[in-house]
């Protein structure tokens, strides 16, 4: 699994950061979101897709890696 997130989109609803603390973060000074994380690890995949389906602006990208979407 590949996360990927995009600030221009970001609201800075803090839903990701919420869900996923270990994986997401909201930067200090614009309180948008920044990856904490760029592997996701097996037991965070819920959660991470849970986080880009929650966001607002549609800011979180989840991209599933071929052996992923096999085992699934």
């Amino acid at each position: 699994m590949q996360v990927s997130v995009d600030r221009d989109r970001c609201c800075s609803s803090g839903m990701c950061v919420m869900n996923v603390p270990a994986v997401f973060d909201q930067d200090d000074r614009d309180s948008l979101v920044r990856l904490r994380q760029t592997t996701i690890r097996p037991d965070q995949f819920d959660d991470v897709r849970l986080a880009a389906e929650l966001c607002p602006g549609g800011a979180i990208t989840v991209t599933e890696d071929g052996a992923a979407q096999a085992g699934a």
